[in-house]
């Protein structure tokens, strides 16, 4: 299955009208990308995962995975870790996240050190380890790339819990194999389960675009 979407985007003015007139969102479909306000306005409503890729690192570091388990290590000297700036990042995208008012019903990582570490600086709530996202340089452990990247299909295709979202925190390389989209470090990808074991790609946002988009949110009034 290939979830990547033709990059056709729908009129902002048409979701943002049926959301101040308190109608349900237009139907988002192979052919829908938003950004910026419409796009929030989707993740308010829930039924999305967000697939994040993990925060800054520091790039003098190296992965030495020689053995089952490696990949938790917090000692730079064995896996690469978060810099002091992607755990700024990290903190400052999940305050983005809460001043949006995103509904968030679980949180998952990678087991990879700097997948946990990001997704419990976001504070969005408690994180629950998963290989269902495994990066694929430890793909050997877990029966092979084609496993690894279909395990990831399926975790994007499982619908969130009701008027909820779903944050999973993991690798570059596992999003662009599952799905075509290849995120930089802290950038969030939303993707939208269709309740028939697919799923479709419908925008994604920077760490700027989640802090400017939360400002704007504060200086509207309620």
């Amino acid at each position: 299955m290939n979830a990547i979407v033709k990059h056709t985007l729908l009129p902002a003015v048409l979701l943002v009208l049926f959301v101040a007139a308190g109608c349900a969102l237009p139907k988002v479909d192979a052919d829908t990308v938003l950004s910026g306000e419409p796009l929030v306005a989707l993740l308010r409503a829930g039924g999305n995962n967000i697939y994040f890729r993990h925060a800054q690192t520091d790039w003098s570091q190296d992965d030495h995975i020689e053995r089952a388990g490696d990949w938790a290590s917090c000692e730079p000297t064995r896996v690469r870790q978060l810099s002091q700036a992607g755990r700024r990042t990290a903190r400052a995208v999940g305050d983005a996240m809460r001043a949006l008012r995103i509904p968030v019903g679980a949180i998952l990582a990678s087991p990879y050190c700097r997948t946990v570490e990001t997704a419990k600086l976001m504070n969005l709530g408690p994180v629950t380890n998963t290989t269902d996202v495994m990066n694929l340089r430890a793909a050997e452990y877990f029966g092979g790339r084609d496993a690894v990247l279909q395990r990831a299909r399926s975790r994007l295709a499982v619908p969130p819990p009701a008027n909820m979202n779903v944050v999973l925190v993991a690798h570059g390389n596992v999003a662009r194999g599952a799905t075509d989209v290849y995120p930089d470090e802290a950038e969030g990808v939303i993707f939208r389960p269709d309740g028939n074991g697919g799923f479709t790609f419908v925008g994604r946002l920077t760490p700027e675009q989640w802090a400017a988009l939360a400002t704007k949110a504060a200086q509207r009034p309620d």
